[in-house]
């Protein structure tokens, strides 16, 4: 079947090694970087990228240039600690290659930055009880964590810079890794963010992937499991879009899988929780009365401006996690009084 997902620039596989890691093994770690970056990153037909396949066995690509787009998306997959020499490697490489840069790599002076992709579900499994976690790993690292509050547009994806030596970073990349392994359940729909023109017409169009794998599990190829799309206004999947301001030159679908047993806690008693969602985000919410696959999971159909949909997207996900933490809660209680 066609994928949605991104395509890579010189995202050939590496060669094959046994034994295989188990899908449970496996991360996809996303980063955003410059378009100059990208090209020091892929190197000369493909060299550097290739060289770096060999020395670490991951799998690692740039998404295509987009014209008139000053950033473009690393992705590396593989183990936790082959993802983090990656980006130790690659960090390195792009300090060795910046003009004003240091002979010596591990100078104690020496400090960079990385800007990691992470799911806005994941941020709090990253941070941690009062900060608690992402202190452990500065502390442990050596590097410094900055990590954005808003999501980037039209995704669930937020920004967590990490700044301080190659090695650092390398280091504090194994321990993100690890916090995203652990809890990889709550990356399931995450919304990928794929950098695009922004101007009207958008590079919304281009289409933004639903990942149900975040990290590379399930399927255990590390790649995005998307299962949505954005199409055109007006197109065969969403022949009523609104024609009402603001125009509909302008609007995006998106479509969303939420878990058949999740939908009832996004409309709420009375439909008075999805009534809210429209109300605050402006954007035209519809849902699927039944399952569209074997999956039991229910598409949900967003309609409305990029700020708009966006938006939508951040009260949909809160709902969703707020009902997840809600669970948790509601079991660990249940076992506390069977043990009693």
């Amino acid at each position: 079947m066609p994928s949605d997902s991104p395509r890579h620039e010189n995202a050939s596989p590496a060669p094959s090694r046994s034994p295989s890691p188990s899908p449970h093994d496996t991360l996809t770690l996303r980063a955003l970087v410059s378009t100059k970056d990208a090209g020091v990153i892929i190197g000369k037909a493909g060299k550097n990228v290739a060289d770096l396949r060999d020395q670490t066995g991951v799998k690692a690509g740039v998404s295509k240039v987009i014209p008139g787009v000053h950033e473009r998306v690393l992705t590396v997959t593989g183990s936790v600690e082959a993802v983090s020499k990656a980006y130790n490697l690659i960090i390195s490489q792009l300090v060795a290659s910046a003009p004003s840069s240091p002979v010596s790599t591990s100078s104690p002076s020496l400090h960079t930055s990385i800007r990691l992709l992470i799911s806005h579900n994941l941020m709090g499994t990253i941070i941690g009880r009062n900060g608690l976690k992402i202190k452990a790993i500065q502390d442990g690292s050596g590097a410094r964590m900055v990590a954005s509050k808003e999501m980037l547009p039209q995704s669930t994806e937020r920004i967590v810079e990490v700044q301080g030596s190659p090695e650092a970073i390398g280091r504090a990349v194994e321990e993100i890794g690890k916090c995203l392994l652990e809890d990889w359940e709550r990356g399931l729909g995450t919304v990928l963010f794929h950098p695009g023109p922004n101007d009207e017409r958008g590079g919304n169009r281009r289409g933004h992937s639903y990942s149900s794998s975040y990290a590379g599990t399930r399927r255990g190829n590390g790649d995005a499991n998307p299962r949505g799309r954005a199409s055109p206004p007006g197109s065969p999947s969403n022949p009523h879009s609104p024609i009402s301001s603001p125009p509909a030159a302008n609007l995006r679908t998106q479509n969303i899988s939420i878990p058949s047993d999740m939908v009832g806690c996004i409309i709420g008693r009375s439909g008075t929780k999805i009534t809210e969602i429209r109300r605050l985000s402006g954007s035209k919410i519809s849902i699927a009365k039944a399952p569209h696959d074997e999956t039991g999971e229910r598409m949900f159909t967003i309609v409305g401006t990029p700020e708009a949909n966006e938006k939508a997207l951040f009260l949909l996900y809160n709902q969703l996690e707020s009902e997840k933490e809600r669970r948790v809660g509601r079991e660990a209680q249940q076992q506390a009084e069977t043990q009693d």
